[in-house]
């Protein structure tokens, strides 16, 4: 845990170093994204996932397009497996495949968690390595080699039951930082901010049985670049400066998870919140 805590700091105290460029702040429009699941829960605790996701930009509703499928802008598919060594400590993996018209993407991911009690909260840290494939036709469009990422995020929860029936909520507050990281750099590769993308996301769980809960939830998501200067291609004015630009994007989400039990017989065990 003290190591993870550490990583986290210094991941934290990089991304609010002083910037030694104007800093532009840019809200674009907001997003909805759906989740549906399907968790196999085994009988040693550990769990299989099976993940259906998709996103729309209400902004370009109305456009058309062969991209968009069932309304959604983007979609993907991804199935996971985490073991439970003990109470505190588990890790796992798992692979995602996203398509689209113009890139398709194969993300194995290897992932460890650590929870733990803070007071009446549980606190959560998974830090986790995932390695970006374009497959298909996506080495027409973009870059075909592969990128590798590391992702840290941190999260505090409680679950309150509610009444005798098997009803929970989950109120959870997470927070999640992604670095690219570039094993070896050309002096054709672009300069990149230390902290490529975080997400604030604040969700209320709520568990109606066994075998079903939802998490509506709301995030902010920032992602981090280095802009270039722009001039009036008329006057050839500069019309914005070079320097460091962070675009949010407000996120409206909603998480459904169906849970099945191996062997059909309902047992105790550690279920995570739907955002795994």
């Amino acid at each position: 845990m003290k190591r993870i805590s550490t990583l986290c700091l210094l991941l934290a105290a990089l991304w609010c170093r002083p910037a030694a460029a104007q800093t532009r702040r840019v809200v674009l429009d907001h997003q909805l994204w759906a989740n549906l699941q399907g968790e196999l829960a085994l009988l040693n605790g550990d769990y299989l996932l099976l993940e259906l996701h998709g996103e729309n930009v209400p902004a370009y509703n109305g456009f058309g397009g062969n991209d968009r499928f069932l309304g959604f802008d983007q979609r993907a598919v991804a199935f996971s497996y985490e073991h439970f060594w003990n109470n505190h400590w588990s890790g796992g993996g798992g692979l995602q495949y996203q398509p689209s018209a113009y890139a398709k993407y194969l993300t194995p991911e290897l992932l460890l968690r650590h929870r733990g009690k803070v007071g009446p909260l549980t606190f959560g840290q998974r830090l986790s390595a995932y390695r970006v494939f374009s497959v298909g036709n996506s080495q027409q469009y973009f870059q075909a080699t592969p990128q590798n990422y590391l992702s840290l995020r941190a999260d505090l929860e409680k679950v309150f039951p509610v009444g005798q029936g098997g009803l929970a909520l989950r109120p959870r507050l997470s927070y999640e930082g992604i670095m690219h990281v570039r094993l070896q750099k050309t002096q054709t590769d672009a300069d990149e901010r230390t902290i490529q993308y975080t997400s604030l996301r604040g969700e209320l769980g709520v568990r109606v049985s066994n075998h079903f809960d939802f998490t509506p939830w709301f995030a902010y998501t920032t992602s981090y670049y280095f802009s270039i200067p722009q001039y009036n291609p008329i006057s050839g004015t500069p019309t914005a400066d070079p320097g460091r630009l962070n675009l949010v994007t407000p996120v409206i989400g909603l998480d459904a998870r169906f849970t099945l039990f191996a062997g059909k017989e309902v047992f105790d065990r550690r279920q995570l919140s739907t955002q795994h």
